[in-house]
């Protein structure tokens, strides 16, 4: 499956978001640049009149009528239009007011020689410009805003696909690699910017993990010819002996051991070839689980040694899950081995409920940080005779055949549970 091209819908994004916001503030400076002008405009006007006003009740004692129609000018504020003079008492220090009717007004307050107050007043409903114009105006603006955005849009997607397209050329080229078929060569090598340095860095990294691949494999192939030929050996002189009249019960007993054994090994050896080579073990049919944990006990049965442990087995005879025996044979004998190791007395519980295998101890609690890291290779706990891997295989094992694996330390000890399906 292609990766969807997140970025260049980001970079879009980003362009569309960027002209939003440009688009906006010019909008926004253009509107208060215009609704400005106007009112700078009768503000001047009334500052003329009022200048004029002044000097000619200076020279004659009394206040001349204004000079233009929409100007009146009123010594007592009951006098105020009525639509003005309810706002203009709320608020005296306001010099703009709506009024009904379409009408508008500009305020300036005037002071005589008497110094008594006066109030000049230009009524410019009529002679407005931008605010009968306003749906005009914003039409404009939104129109003129589409119209970039889309041009933006355009840009950004040419900027967008041009950018990017050597990163979506990469990202399907990577998405598409298997460890056993890494290309010599990808895309966008010759760049010298950010694409071209990473695009190198992955071909320096796949070179070495096509040389790690190769190693791999080269070990797995030796190692499944060096194991496999002594393991034959020993079945072949197994079953010679096997065929001598002459032994006794018990040697016939130690025999049979050291031929399950083998033939157990030559399962183990297959598990781990195949987990090398990350390939699922196929299993034949159903796996009997009571079959295999007694198997199992009786071959750790040695690490109890001399100390005073029991062992607890309730596990139905007709248990059983889909996943592999030599899978699970290297599962239980990790887990269990290590419950009859870390046991010093006691009981050893294994239980089957609700398809959950259980594997409980009472030995000594596992620190919480120790217990998560458990599964990482070289990870043991103290006092373990181990190289730390058992339970690093197990946990790679339970991965690759969907077992859920969990340890747990509460007041009954240490559990190790196993999610089986059964």
């Amino acid at each position: 499956m292609k990766p969807r091209r997140r970025l260049q819908r980001r970079l879009l994004a980003a362009f569309a978001a960027l002209t939003l916001g440009v688009a906006g503030l010019f909008a926004f400076y253009a509107i208060a640049f215009v609704y400005m002008v106007e009112d700078r405009f009768f503000v001047a006007q009334l500052h003329d009149e009022a200048a004029y006003l002044r000097q000619a009740q200076a020279a004659s004692g009394r206040w001349p009528a204004p000079r233009a129609a929409h100007l009146t000018l009123h010594t007592d504020s009951a006098g105020l239009p009525s639509d003005l003079r309810v706002p203009f008492l709320a608020e005296p220090g306001r010099s703009e007011f709506p009024g009904r009717d379409g009408r508008h007004y500009h305020l300036l307050a005037l002071n005589g020689n008497d110094g008594r107050p006066a109030w000049l007043v230009a009524e410019v409903g009529d002679r407005l410009v931008v605010r009968p114009m306003r749906r005009h105006i914003f039409a404009l603006l939104a129109w003129s805003g589409a119209i970039v955005l889309a041009l933006a849009l355009l840009l950004g997607a040419w900027i967008a696909h041009r950018s990017s397209r050597p990163l979506a050329e990469l990202a399907d080229v990577v998405a598409g690699l298997q460890p056993g078929e890494l290309p010599e060569r990808l895309p966008a090598t010759r760049g010298d910017d950010e694409i071209g340095t990473l695009t190198r860095g992955l071909e320096a990294l796949i070179g070495r993990v096509r040389t790690f691949v190769a190693r791999e494999q080269e070990f797995t192939r030796d190692a499944s010819h060096e194991l496999r030929t002594p393991l034959a050996v020993i079945r072949s002189a197994g079953e010679r002996l096997a065929a001598e009249a002459d032994l006794d019960a018990a040697q016939r007993r130690h025999l049979d051991h050291i031929r399950l054994s083998a033939a157990q090994l030559e399962q183990t050896v297959t598990t781990l070839l195949a987990l090398a080579r990350e390939q699922p073990l196929a299993a034949a049919g159903p796996t009997r689980l009571l079959p295999l944990i007694e198997r199992v006990i009786v071959e750790q049965a040695p690490l109890i040694g001399d100390r005073p442990i029991r062992v607890d087995l309730d596990v139905a005879p007709a248990a059983a899950t889909p996943q592999p025996a030599a899978v699970l044979h290297i599962v239980l004998s990790n887990l269990i081995g290590n419950a009859f190791a870390h046991t010093e007395r006691g009981s050893v519980r294994i239980d089957l409920a609700d398809g959950t295998l259980r594997i409980a101890n009472r030995g000594h609690a596992i620190d919480d940080a120790l217990r998560a890291a458990l599964h990482q290779p070289f990870t043991k706990r103290e006092g373990s005779a181990g190289f730390g891997l058992g339970l690093a295989i197990v946990q790679r094992l339970c991965d690759r055949h969907g077992i859920a694996l969990a340890i747990v330390h509460d007041a009954d000890g240490t559990q190790a549970r196993i999610g089986l399906g059964a």
